[in-house]
């Protein structure tokens, strides 16, 4: 295994740090973790957001049309895969059978000479349109001298906010998940490949479980422990992989790249995809190696260019300063 590889496996320091942000971008980035960390309680060292989750190992092998999209080294090669499966918010003891919150899976394709992280999760919408939509957002969920945030300011920034429900909407709307490994993960970001002819392929990232969607009805929910998805998961990693093909969603003439990240495309589902590749996730790794760095959604290798809208740029800044916050 190259040097590289086996220092990234351990949590190492290889990968480049995030560039220097605009002043603007650095300045709503460092609002964005203020206001996640205040919401969730700022408890000392952990993540202000997607605070529970597990550290897995895999590996990543590339499909035969993997070129019509990109020729990013990160996904025309086979490569070790270190990833995390997360419950979202800031508390790292919510129990696994809440079914408002989401599900995430963050994942680092250790291509050797240049590394690409991403992230996705169970839902294909996100829940602000700008960083000023995003940061009231947040702020309007602030707890108050009780404790707790106030429902009748929430209920009208959604009604004069509409588009920052549907995320929650799609979430409800769907059966618990019964497993980290039996869920759909997105990327609501479009990003843009290079294609082994040069050309420019926008697209979004979809992963799918080849094993189905595994989900839990509301009467089986109530006999399951607050840890089961973890425990579920390494029951399952004990009888083999848990694979997932990762798709691209191409885009198509008229959709919006990247100005509104709270809608998806039209009949998104159904559209041209094409497989890049699969992760087979074959054991649980210790936290500590996810916790010893950062899933930086600016690390890209050449062949994948990063989405344009204004979220993601101050989320990958963002997760720069919120690990410099939950480190020693």
């Amino acid at each position: 295994m190259p040097r590289a590889i086996a220092i990234a496996l351990l949590g190492g320091t290889l990968v480049p740090p995030l560039a220097l942000p605009t002043a603007a971008i650095a300045a709503e980035a460092q609002s964005l973790v203020e206001a996640l960390r205040t919401v969730a309680g700022s408890r000392p060292g952990v993540r202000p957001t997607f605070a529970k989750g597990q550290c897995v190992r895999g590996t990543y092998a590339p499909a035969a049309d993997v070129g019509q999209v990109t020729r990013s080294i990160s996904f025309t090669r086979p490569w070790p895969v270190v990833g995390r499966f997360s419950v979202g918010g800031g508390n790292p003891s919510v129990p696994d059978t809440t079914r408002t919150v989401l599900r995430g899976f963050s994942i680092k394709l250790l291509s050797d000479g240049g590394e690409t992280h991403l992230l996705f999760e169970n839902a294909p919408v996100h829940f602000a349109r700008t960083l000023d939509q995003m940061l009231a957002f947040l702020q309007v969920r602030v707890p108050g001298p009780d404790g707790k945030p106030n429902p009748e300011a929430i209920a009208a920034f959604a009604k004069a906010n509409p588009e920052t429900a549907r995320q929650a909407a799609f979430v409800a709307g769907r059966p618990l998940p019964g497993s980290y490994a039996g869920l759909v993960y997105w990327g609501v970001h479009t990003f843009t490949g290079i294609n082994s002819d040069g050309r420019a392929v926008p697209f979004k990232f979809k992963i799918v479980p080849r094993a189905g969607e595994i989900v839990v009805s509301d009467e089986e929910a109530k006999g399951k422990a607050a840890q089961f998805l973890a425990d579920a998961l390494r029951e399952q990693l004990s009888k083999g992989p848990a694979t997932f093909d990762v798709v691209a969603l191409l885009a198509e003439p008229g959709d919006d790249l990247g100005s509104d990240i709270t809608q998806r495309w039209t009949n998104e589902d159904d559209r041209k995809a094409v497989t890049l590749g699969s992760i087979a996730v074959t054991g649980i790794e210790p936290n500590e190696t996810c916790d010893q760095g950062i899933f930086d959604p600016g690390q890209l290798a050449d062949g994948i260019d990063a989405p344009k809208d204004e979220i993601f740029a101050a989320r990958r800044t963002a997760y720069g300063i919120s690990f410099g916050l939950r480190t020693p």
